[in-house]
């Protein structure tokens, strides 16, 4: 990782804390600084749009122990507001970002699987070019087997029900995918029509009903 963009990770995961906690830092205490070109950066020239997605995922998947669980859900946080942009939602595909937001949906952190549904069902909402590259790098299979799976947490399945209502919704191509699957789990069988919302929904009701009685 660019040891600018790193100084800038770890300079805004420091004050990401801080806010969350709604703690101020003692006067006495030391400021957390960034170097000239750290702040340059941010400040100037600072990282694009996708530089800052590309060193949000860096930090997700990182294996160095100083970046945390709480930082890494920093850097989710981040990453989900970023791809809340078309564009950059867009750009995922772009910055070969798919396979590694994929990989978190199978993380043993509960709370990295479900940012990462998260993530996914706002990159596809209403959006056909990201439901595109969703279905290609198949995408739709570990999304539903992390809605239905036994003793999953209720929010990782409930978001990963999210992700999977944002990929089909008037997208036909992954729902024939989606319906295919759940008639192999023995869930249920026969097509749904991707433009009839309320077919669509019993679909997602189906699912979350599975949740209640688990």
């Amino acid at each position: 990782m660019d040891k600018n963009l790193n100084d800038l990770l770890k300079w805004s995961i420091e004050n990401g804390s801080a806010s969350q906690n709604g703690e101020a830092a003692p006067a006495a205490a030391p400021a957390s600084k960034l170097n000239p070109e750290a702040i340059a950066a941010l400040f100037g020239s600072g990282p694009s749009d996708a530089e800052l997605m590309k060193l949000s995922m860096e930090a997700i998947t990182s294996a160095d122990p100083e970046i945390t669980l709480e930082n890494k859900l920093i850097a989710f946080d981040n990453f989900e507001q970023l791809i809340e942009n078309l564009d950059n939602a867009n750009n995922i595909a772009k910055l070969s970002l798919w396979t590694p937001l994929l990989g978190c949906l199978d993380h043993e952190e509960d709370e990295i699987r479900r940012m990462a549904a998260w993530c996914v069902g706002t990159a596809v909402q209403n959006n056909q070019p990201s439901q595109e590259r969703l279905l290609a790098v198949g995408g739709i299979p570990p999304l539903l087997t992390l809605a239905i799976k036994d003793g999953e947490k209720e929010a990782v399945r409930r978001k990963a029900i999210y992700a999977l209502s944002s990929a089909v919704r008037n997208y036909q191509p992954a729902m024939n995918v989606l319906t295919d699957e759940l008639e192999k789990k023995g869930i249920r069988s026969g097509k749904v029509d991707a433009e009839n919302m309320d077919n669509v929904d019993e679909v997602m009701n189906e699912l979350k009903a599975k949740i209640t009685t688990a």
